[in-house]
């Protein structure tokens, strides 16, 4: 048997499981016996401090002060927060992805480090309200138009994704000695990628909105709406395994009679609720009923059997079209960033070193494997919907992690004694190191991408895949200084622009800013096309080269003549030339700069700006005279 194998055993641990509230007791992710060992070194049946019944110890509880739950959480609060404000800065100092920072406070304040905080089950279950949060902000930045577009990889990529990813890996289960229902559970769980982390990472880096962002979501929600018959599956091989069909069954009803009430409540009742709650002019009711429909539409998804966040996904979408939504975003922004990085608190704190180090050459095996066959298949997948190798390859990366559904999976698989705790325990620990990975996966993915883009591969294919939604846009034919500072006035008055560029450095700095700027020739007419210059509103050349700016001026007016282009020029003459080919604006940098810098003479010298105006106007009027309306 390979080396995988042997780090992976399948066969049964032959627990006595007596009773259906043995067989369904989750177990603990990553944990070790000596997570629930109180100060007095005796078993414990709590995590809580202040609940150990052994006479002397110093967590019994004291007469006169805080105890128990109270006293924990309070204590865990001021855990964290020490934890985030001092290790979270400290990585971003040195430019380490602050998801890194929380994981490594999680290591270190969680049961396996310091044990400064013990309760690992009830930190995770309120840090993934930080997940649901993210997704309702995400539903608010969406539409149910762009959802429409979004369709065909939600349920065509994402679907084949899931049911690929899945049936490979449960085969490689299969050949490592699993059984069948054994393959199904590690295959299923194995094929989720991790929600939070991705899109916290494509929100950091503002790239949520790009059309890599959008299919990276899209999979994402997919995966989401997988849980439901991956609970339902882990349920029905762990208590009656003939019944598998039925269970199906009714874990579809559920989530479809869920996901109706939301949508139909959503449309009814969420407008007139704000429109009321704004009436009454109190912050606070306004935050506290955006706090209800989050929290509310999260439990009727989970009562669904979906995911929480699915339904606050959901919620957001209802309220993206409302006047409300700016207010909404602002009143659950500080909750969502607190809670998120608990969530990522939480993982790192699932880490176990002490189980990890021993085996730490079968547990990065598996997840090598795990990494490059998630990625491969995903890159192929792409490329079967026709996207470029480039934008593939990144989203490849991007998703070869596991997610935080696999967590719930095994643990559920573990404690109905579907899958014996040793392997449920190895597999927990893979997941959570892959999930460590994400920052690094993803910044993979950005180089990979840089790289094949800059050596000519799939360059105009990218392009076009990225401008395919672009509509009344403004296209933007070199990207330096110039072409920047046109890309920062167009953001600010929330015009969309895509930009290409010869320079691979210009082109490489500004995707790693999460920019819509690619690598091609202006002048080439196949990457005008892939820009959409035919929905464009306006084109605006910025190139330095006066023949490159000619040959991208013809190629944009051999089929659109009355599309507005606007031109930066050298001088007078590089002006002419160019207002003579057809372009609508001309600006020569040569003359405007040196107009400018005159004025700023004449204001030194005490004129006013009445008399500076003038004195420019009479010289911008003698210089541009007889070359046309475009001279500016």
């Amino acid at each position: 048997m390979s080396s995988a194998g042997r780090a992976i055993d399948f066969e049964p641990d032959h627990r006595d499981v007596t009773n259906d509230s043995e067989r369904s007791a989750p177990l603990p992710a990553v944990a070790s016996e000596s997570s629930i060992q109180t100060a007095c070194g005796k078993g414990c049946p709590s995590f809580w401090p202040g609940n150990c019944q052994e006479i002397g110890c110093r967590e019994q509880k004291t007469p006169g002060r805080l105890n128990g739950f109270g006293s924990s959480m309070l204590r865990d609060a001021i855990v964290f927060l020490l934890a985030a404000i001092v290790v979270v800065p400290l990585f971003r100092r040195f430019g380490v992805n602050a998801v890194i920072g929380y994981l490594v406070a999680g290591v270190v304040i969680g049961p396996h480090g310091l044990a400064l905080v013990r309760e690992v089950e009830g930190t995770h279950e309120l840090a993934e309200l930080g997940v649901v949060f993210m997704l309702f902000a995400i539903g608010l930045e969406l539409s149910l138009e762009r959802l429409r577009v979004m369709a065909r990889y939600v349920f065509g990529l994402g679907v084949a994704q899931v049911a690929l990813t899945g049936a490979v890996l449960a085969g490689g289960a299969l050949l490592l000695g699993a059984d069948w229902g054994q393959a199904a559970v590690l295959g299923g769980a194995l094929a989720l990628s991790s929600t939070a982390f991705v899109l916290q990472l494509l929100l950091e880096r503002g790239e949520l909105s790009t059309h890599f962002g959008r299919i990276s979501l899209s999979v994402l929600l997919l995966q989401d709406l997988a849980v439901v018959p991956g609970l339902a599956i882990v349920t029905a091989l762990g208590t009656e395994p003939d019944a598998l069909a039925q269970a199906l069954l009714v874990a579809a009803v559920k989530a479809l009679a869920a996901l109706a009430l939301i949508l139909v409540a959503g449309r009814l009742l969420l407008r007139p609720l704000y429109r009321m709650i704004a009436g009454t002019r109190s912050p606070e009711l306004f935050a506290a009923a955006t706090l209800l429909v989050v929290l509310g539409t999260a439990w009727a998804t989970m009562q669904g059997g979906l995911s929480m966040a699915l339904g606050a996904f959901l919620a957001g979408l209802m309220l993206a079209g409302t006047e409300y939504r700016h207010q909404i975003d602002a009143d659950i922004r500080p909750a969502r960033g607190l809670l998120l990085g608990l969530f990522f608190v939480s993982i790192g704190m699932l880490i176990d070193f002490r189980t990890i180090i021993p085996r730490l050459p079968e547990i990065l095996l598996v997840t090598a494997l795990l990494i490059i066959a998630k990625a491969a298949i995903m890159t192929a997948l792409c490329r079967l919907f026709r996207l470029p190798l480039p934008l593939s390859v990144n989203i490849g990366l991007h998703l070869a992690q596991g997610g935080e559904f696999a967590f719930v999976l095994f643990s559920l698989a573990m404690g109905t004694a579907v899958l014996p705790v040793e392997a449920g325990q190895f597999l927990l620990a893979v997941v959570a190191i892959t999930m460590a990975m994400t920052p690094l996966l993803g910044l993979l993915g950005q180089r990979a991408q840089a790289w094949l883009e800059e050596k000519g591969l799939g360059g105009a294919a990218a392009l076009a895949a990225e401008a395919q939604l672009y509509e009344n846009h403004v296209v933007i034919a070199g990207f330096g200084r110039v072409g920047r500072t046109i890309a920062e006035m167009l953001d600010a008055r929330h015009i969309p622009w895509i930009a290409v560029d010869l320079d691979p450095a210009n082109v490489a700095a500004a995707r790693a800013r999460g920019l819509h700027v690619f690598f091609g020739n202006a002048s080439q007419e196949a990457i005008m096309h892939a820009a959409k210059v035919r929905r464009a509103r306006a084109a605006v050349i910025t190139l330095d080269d006066p023949a490159a700016a000619v040959a991208a001026l013809r190629v944009i007016r051999r089929d659109l003549p009355d599309l507005p282009v606007i031109l930066r020029a050298r001088d007078a003459k590089n002006m002419d030339e160019l207002l003579r080919r057809g372009a609508n604006s001309v600006m020569p940098e040569t003359i405007e700069s040196s107009l400018l810098l005159g004025g700023m003479v004449l204001r030194t010298l005490g004129e006013t700006d009445a008399q500076i105006d003038e004195v420019i106007g009479h010289l911008r009027l003698s210089t541009y005279r007889g070359r046309g309306s475009g001279a500016h």
